[in-house]
């Protein structure tokens, strides 16, 4: 398994689990990314945080340490 924080743009994968505890995998979970859906990178910043995918048929960016907390499956 891989971390939505390793993708590359241009990459997808489907979510496999959502980690951490509490506040941030609730929010993760209100925003769309749970087990089985499809995500694809559209574009990281310059330094690589933070990275914007695609989910759910619309564009979210999150931090490099929520995207860290997803595992996913790469296509």
């Amino acid at each position: 398994m891989s971390l939505l924080s390793d993708l590359k743009v241009g990459e997808k994968g489907k979510v496999v689990a959502v980690r951490g505890e509490g506040a941030i995998r609730r929010r993760l979970f209100d925003m769309g990314i749970t087990p089985g859906a499809e995500v694809y990178l559209r574009k990281k910043a310059p330094l690589g945080d933070p990275i914007e995918i695609a989910i759910r048929g619309y564009e979210l960016t999150l931090r490099k340490s929520e995207a860290a907390q997803v595992e996913i499956q790469m296509y």
